[in-house]
């Protein structure tokens, strides 16, 4: 097998990065590892937290670091599809000839922020579907394409209800990860207020370029899938699923509908990304396992008897993946 990048090279990139990101962002760890992922997987990401954990800051870092085309959306209620996407507009040339014209929206960019999403009406939201899942923005009868890398990370506010709209399932589906991003630790805590009390002048290095981050996407393709941790991904999905006859004890009592097969393609491509960022040419069950919470956490539906007994898509997903058992061919 021949990557265009080295497996070693590979690692120090990503670390360099992650040094990089770290000079700004204290912490969030698994924030700054899943970004990363979702990138070199070719899908997007959802991250809920409360306001002031640095959600928008992460992003904005990582297109510095990667000398990528970064814009900002605020979700608002009275935000348009146009908003976003862009709209047709009229020219007049030298002559006062009139001709209409495209001007594309903040969605053509690389690294696209859709901040506090869940606040804008569900026509808006739709307007991102297109764009997340075909790489295309249809204006008229024209289609526009993306420029790759393409990311959307999208935020969302837990703990403010009124005046938002929740995602509809079809487009949770098509966010690779959903990563809940915690309160920091005291330590971290700690080196937060230390840089507000110095103001220091902190300055980002540019690691790697557009290619680069297309190279190292390719090279993500070429790990390999063995065939027990492929039928792990699969028997991991099917557990979640109610009416299958693999269905897990709880997800028959607590799940309403299970994860869709997108669940078990982002469980291999995200675990893809992970295996080399852990310096191996091969997908683990271990990849899997550590993954399987923000891939599918989003993907499954609770009952009422699930929020009734306090149960959430995590405590119920930890019980799934400790008991969904490894084929024999497991070495």
């Amino acid at each position: 097998m021949a990557l265009e990048i080295g497996l070693e090279e590979f690692v120090a990139k990503l670390n360099r990065v992650r040094d990089e990101i770290g000079k700004i962002i204290v912490g969030q760890r698994t924030a700054v590892d899943g970004v990363l992922i979702c990138l070199l997987s070719g899908g997007h990401v959802l991250l809920e937290g409360v306001p002031g954990l640095g959600k928008t800051t992460l992003l904005r870092t990582l297109a510095r670091v990667l000398d990528l085309k970064y814009s900002r959306i605020q979700f608002t209620p009275d935000l348009m599809p146009a908003d976003i996407i862009g709209s047709m507009v009229i020219e007049t040339d030298e002559r006062g000839g009139k001709a209409l014209r495209f001007q594309p929206g903040p969605i053509f960019a690389h690294l696209v922020l859709a901040d506090e999403i869940n606040r804008a009406t569900p026509k808006t939201q739709s307007a991102l579907l297109e764009a997340m899942q075909e790489r295309t923005v249809t204006s008229g009868t024209s289609s526009h394409p993306l420029d790759q890398p393409f990311l959307v990370m999208a935020t969302q506010n837990p703990i403010e209800m009124e005046g938002t709209y929740p995602l509809p399932e079809a487009q949770l589906d098509r966010f690779l990860m959903k990563i809940v991003v915690e309160y920091p630790s005291r330590d971290e805590l700690g080196r937060i207020v230390d840089r507000t009390i110095h103001r220091e002048e902190i300055a980002v290095e540019r690691v790697m370029g557009r290619e680069e981050v297309l190279a190292l996407r390719r090279a993500c393709r070429d790990v390999l899938v063995a065939g027990h941790v492929r039928e792990f991904a699969i028997d991991l999905v099917l557990a979640t699923q109610p009416d299958s006859a693999q269905a897990h004890p709880l997800a028959k009592k607590y799940i309403r509908y299970g994860s869709s097969p997108r669940g078990a393609q982002a469980l291999v491509e995200c675990g893809r990304a992970l295996a080399l960022m852990r310096g191996r040419l091969q997908l683990s069950v271990d990849d899997i396992r550590d993954l399987a919470p923000a891939v599918l956490r989003h993907r499954i539906i609770l009952n009422f008897d699930a929020h009734a007994d306090g149960q959430t898509p995590d405590s119920i997903l930890e019980e799934i993946i400790a008991a969904t058992p490894v084929g024999a061919a497991q070495s």
